[in-house]
């Protein structure tokens, strides 16, 4: 084809990785214990102990049917009663097993990956080919083995070791009697805390039982706030909603970092005078200027997207991932509704337009390329790597982002062109065979 002589430059992304002795001098989350892939694309393995829940995601993503697995487990193990009598008892028994994996699931919520297959490993309490289920999670060893690290692999654990594509956004969404704390990272969306409080009236004989919830609302926020933003992670912290209610918890913020210097000497009062939330406090108060209050429409969680396409957060957060992919689905929409003949989503369309060489920048889930079959995969890979070797650019967006749910909802790939195929707008193609 055409544009599969541009492939070299993505091709050379096994090389381009930088050496291990100057990742180590990086500060990355994901902490690499060794690496050795045998050529170009070719069959290697990685161990890695994941720190935080973004790390675990990114694994989930690595980890495909017919790799090999291997990490510390228990399994129930039987044992007859001594002399044959009595009852069997039965012990979990830590052991390491290496695991060829048929299915891999991920718990959000629980921050772990569940990898299940055949044991492949000689074992006195689990028989080879034996069926067993390894629960992954943070600070754990994990050994991940290959026949093929492709380039999207490749890429993606680049990603991981870059701590500016990483960083978290702490956004609170908040209105009146309703707030959404949430951290989106560079491959996540973590839901962090939601606070309800009921509000009564704010006039006759209920003003006082209003004024009084409201205290106990903000209360509750700020408490969430401390407990889990860390602002040695974050860029910024936005607050944002609809109406005033953004305005009114930044005043009490204000107000208890200011009862907290009044009352420093004093060891007292208010959300921080005690312990690790009087630290948190400080932490806070020491980072107001990157506290930003915006306009949003809603205080549910959807409304991430919305608060981070505001030009002042955009911002602060424009090198993470999450910018540029909320950046890159807003141009596709609006090319799509200014010229369609340069916007085209769906897999025959965009494998259409490749065809022609005419795809500037390409966009695509991480849930395609994972739900695939190997043939399916190879196909996108190639395009990924074709792509980018053209001169174009090929976004792969995270499925834990909201933007990447929306393009999920949009058949999961979609393009914008370098020139416009009205041909190709009109045509009726039919499905892509893999």
């Amino acid at each position: 084809r055409q544009c599969s002589v541009r492939g070299r430059r993505a091709r050379r992304a096994l090389s381009n990785l930088p050496p291990s002795s100057s990742r180590e001098k990086r500060k990355s989350a994901m902490k690499l214990l060794e690496e050795s892939f045998s050529s170009k694309g070719g069959a290697g393995h990685l161990r890695v102990i994941p720190e935080t829940g973004e790390d675990v995601w990114q694994i989930f993503n690595l980890v495909r049917a017919g790799d090999h697995v291997t990490a510390s487990t228990f399994r129930k193990v039987t044992r007859e009663a001594s002399g044959g009598l009595g009852a069997a008892e039965s012990e979990r028994v830590r052991v390491k097993l290496r695991v060829l994996v048929e299915l891999v699931e991920y718990d959000g919520d629980g921050e772990a990956i569940r990898v299940k297959g055949r044991n492949t490993t000689e074992s006195p309490h689990v028989k080879l080919g034996a069926y067993h289920t390894l629960d992954l999670d943070v600070n754990r060893t994990i050994k991940v083995e290959k026949e093929a690290w492709d380039v999207v692999d490749v890429a993606r654990l680049r990603e991981a070791a870059d701590p500016a594509a990483s960083a978290d956004v702490a956004v609170l969404l908040v209105t009146e009697g309703l707030a959404n704390l949430q951290l989106v990272g560079g491959a996540t969306t973590t839901h962090r805390a939601k606070i309800e409080k009921s509000m009564p009236r704010k006039r006759g004989l209920a003003s006082m039982g209003y004024e009084k919830a409201l205290e106990t609302f903000h209360k509750n926020v700020l408490a969430a706030v401390l407990r889990h933003v860390d602002f040695a992670k974050i860029k910024c912290l936005v607050v944002a909603g609809p109406g005033f209610e953004k305005e009114t918890f930044a005043r009490y913020v204000d107000a208890e970092c200011s009862r907290l210097a009044t009352n420093a000497g004093g060891g007292g009062g208010g959300a921080g005078g005690r312990g690790d939330d009087g630290a948190a406090l400080r932490a806070l108060a020491e980072n107001k200027s990157r506290l930003l209050l915006v306009h949003a429409s809603t205080a549910f969680k959807g409304a991430v997207r919305e608060v981070l396409e505001d030009p002042s957060v955009m911002a602060r957060v424009k090198d993470t991932k999450a910018a540029t992919e909320v950046r890159a689905l807003n141009d596709f929409f609006e090319t799509l509704a200014s010229a369609p003949e340069r916007a085209f989503y769906g897999p025959a369309h965009v494998f259409a337009a490749h065809e022609m060489c005419a795809i500037d920048k390409l966009l695509i889930t991480d849930a395609l390329l994972r739900d695939a079959n190997a043939a399916a995969r190879r196909r996108w890979v190639t395009l990924v790597e074709e792509v980018n070797g053209g001169g174009g650019t090929a976004l792969i967006f995270s499925s834990q982002h909201e933007s990447g749910r929306q393009l999920g909802e949009l058949t999961g790939v979609a393009a914008t062109l370098r020139f416009p195929l009205p041909d190709l707008a009109d045509a009726e193609l039919p499905p892509v065979e893999f």
